[in-house]
């Protein structure tokens, strides 16, 4: 199959088949493409949390709307985004960038300095929303390559987040959930499953500026 073809293959898969899991390897691929996600001025300030056990899956059903999918996958990623972002952040990230490129002071510390000031001028709920923005980045990214590797998943805004910090104690890790996607396989009898996509026309969509 090529790109286009596993990205017809996928879609928001409504019933997990709960005796299938992802295998190890699979569950490595999500995370390195997780981790190779792009973001802005490559901070990462993102986190991805796997979750793997039925009990704490079942009590997020009730805090995900009752949508089962979250029991049925095999695994949740929850994505997740600092609670309180601060200028160590920035600092950690120059100084991975020093230690991994062996890159000079003299040529990181003016951007350094720039996003130091750029982050003192934004309030934490607007550095919430500018994290928020990578986590949907991270997200559209591993859906794509769950549907490379054959991997269902079912993206869902619709669930309360503080309670899923609650259940999950992300507060004491600094962070707030964003977006939750269940991963897994399909079930045979799932009523979507060999529903046409529907999409509009490219014509529609796309507009070209030659």
């Amino acid at each position: 199959m090529n790109i286009t073809e596993n990205l017809n293959w996928r879609y928001a898969v409504k019933k997990f088949d709960e005796n299938k899991f992802l295998s190890d390897q699979q569950l490595k691929t999500l995370k390195e493409a997780f981790n190779l996600t792009a973001t802005s001025y490559g901070l990462q300030p993102i986190t991805m949390v796997i979750v793997k056990n039925k009990d704490v899956q079942q009590k997020l059903v009730e805090y995900s709307w009752n949508q089962k999918q979250v029991v049925q996958a095999s695994h949740v990623l929850v994505l997740c985004v600092p609670k309180h972002h601060s200028e160590e952040d920035v600092v950690r990230y120059f100084d991975l960038v020093k230690k991994i490129r062996n890159t000079p002071d003299d040529i990181l510390n003016p951007f350094k300095e720039f996003l130091l000031n750029n982050f003192k001028q934004k309030t934490q709920e607007e550095l919430y929303h500018w994290n928020k923005n990578q986590a949907y980045i991270a997200l559209g990214n591993l859906m794509t390559v769950c549907a490379v590797e054959h991997i269902d998943s079912c993206p869902m805004e619709g669930f309360d987040p503080e309670k899923y910090d609650e259940v999950l104690d992300l507060s004491s890790k600094n962070l707030r959930s964003v977006v939750v996607l269940p991963v897994g396989f399909r079930a045979e009898d799932d009523f979507m499953k060999d529903l046409k996509k529907v999409r509009k026309n490219l014509n529609e969509t796309i507009l070209h500026i030659d």
